[in-house]
């Protein structure tokens, strides 16, 4: 079976989450791209052969993944290949496709993975007592919620907890789902229910996001030093998370910090206004960066970043390329203080295009947040034609992500060392 050695390929990472609603792994979806993206394979086998060795040596998987699990999707090809030995094995989750026969060749084959330390996940399975072998061994059994009758889900759910699995409820996309399946005992939750806004009457945002988003508002091309020094007086955590963020970047440094404005001068207002609007979300999510919203922000506003410098030539720090950090950085607040997306855009003033992108994802702002919208949920037809539209290659498009990528791992690993 020949591998094309320059076949490209569109990549979603789509966040799986613990009972915390924590990120435990991403699930890693590929599709070949075309002119017309489709898919130019003899065979489903061939697909995910080509999809594994493509992921190997174009993106490099620990590069996605950072430091959580990778759920591939496995074909009986692939099952029986010594390919997957290639994978980082502790990181990967196979997931055994609903397509192939679970007789003994499959499990003494999955029996085998697992002893090299694979783990192993029965993917949109639909509950059988014969197949009790396999519950017994596998680690994850997945369960699409949509294709499952409401009446029934208690009961498959209840049958499959009495093996030493994990049950994933899949495609899960409202709170309610979400809260229904914590109740059935399901352990990990894929689906986008975590990114929607649940809104209740008009909710405040807190005195720690009012400050934070006050000083987004400082930190503009002409910005004070006097204002943005009266703000961190004012408040005295965000005074606090200052000098322990100046104290990460000055390590090996000998100079002692004298006071908040030398703090301010000694970061600098480009890293200052980076650690800002993604303190957004960690200051105000528990979770911190394990939270998804964190981790979406994050990816989201590089990846347009990104892109926009490909598009336009610009530099880093020419104020459309800020403009489309920022853009990505504030699409999830709705969801993040459970405000109306209006709201967040008047209460920090923003401009008429970054409205336009946040509101009606409008303009050219408005289309890469869109592109960057539709990676995560792996609708790569619409992608491609956001690129035809934005000129911009699928090559730029996946250094972009990768680039991403590394960038939010290399956040998780300041913070862990700063910790």
């Amino acid at each position: 079976m020949a591998i094309e050695p320059d076949l490209k390929f569109f990549i979603g990472r789509q966040p799986i989450l613990n009972r915390k609603q924590e990120i435990f792994g991403y699930e890693l979806l590929f599709r070949a791209a075309s002119h017309h993206t489709t898919a130019q394979f003899e065979s489903q086998a061939q697909a995910s052969a080509s999809v594994i060795s493509s992921a190997l040596s174009d993106f490099g998987l620990q590069d996605v993944l950072g430091d959580k699990f990778g759920f591939l999707n496995i074909t009986a090809g692939v099952l029986h290949s010594e390919m997957l030995e290639l994978l980082p094995i502790q990181q990967s989750v196979l997931e055994i496709l609903e397509t192939i026969e679970l007789d003994d060749n499959v499990r003494l084959r999955c029996s085998e993975l697992k002893s090299m330390g694979f783990k192993i996940a029965l993917d949109d399975h639909i509950y059988a007592p014969e197949h009790s072998a396999f519950y017994k061994m596998v680690d994850i059994v997945k369960v699409d919620i949509m294709a499952t009758d409401p009446a029934e889900l208690s009961g498959i759910a209840a049958n499959l907890r009495k093996y030493p699995v994990q049950l994933l409820a899949e495609r899960v996309e409202t709170v309610e789902v979400f809260e229904q399946c914590l109740e059935y005992g399901f352990e990990l939750f894929q689906g986008y229910f975590f990114e929607r806004p649940v809104i209740i009457g008009q909710k405040r945002i807190d005195p720690s996001g009012i400050a934070m988003m006050k000083l987004l508002q400082q930190l503009n091309e002409n910005w004070d030093i006097d204002e943005v020094e009266e703000t961190f007086r004012e408040n005295p955590s965000l005074t606090f998370n200052l000098l322990k963020l100046v104290n990460s970047v000055m390590i090996g440094l000998r100079e002692k910090i004298k006071n908040i404005r030398h703090a301010i001068m000694i970061l600098g207002i480009n890293h200052l206004r980076r650690w800002v609007q993604l303190a957004l979300f960690a200051g105000k999510d528990e979770r911190g960066l394990n939270s998804p919203l964190l981790e979406m922000a994050a990816v989201r506003g590089r990846l347009m970043e990104l892109l926009m410098m490909q598009r336009t030539g610009q530099s880093r720090t020419s104020d459309l390329v800020e403009t489309a950090f920022l853009t990505g950085i504030l699409s999830l607040l709705d969801a993040l203080y459970e405000t109306p997306m209006e709201h967040v855009v008047e209460s920090l003033n923003l401009s008429e295009d970054m409205a336009d992108a946040l509101l009606r994802r409008d303009g050219q702002l408005g289309m890469l947040l869109l592109l960057a919208e539709r990676l995560e949920k792996a609708d790569f037809v619409v992608v491609q034609k956001l690129l035809d539209a934005l000129s911009i290659s699928l090559d730029q498009l996946l250094a972009a992500q990768l680039d991403a990528f590394n960038w939010r791992n290399s956040i998780v690993q300041g913070q862990r060392r700063n910790s």
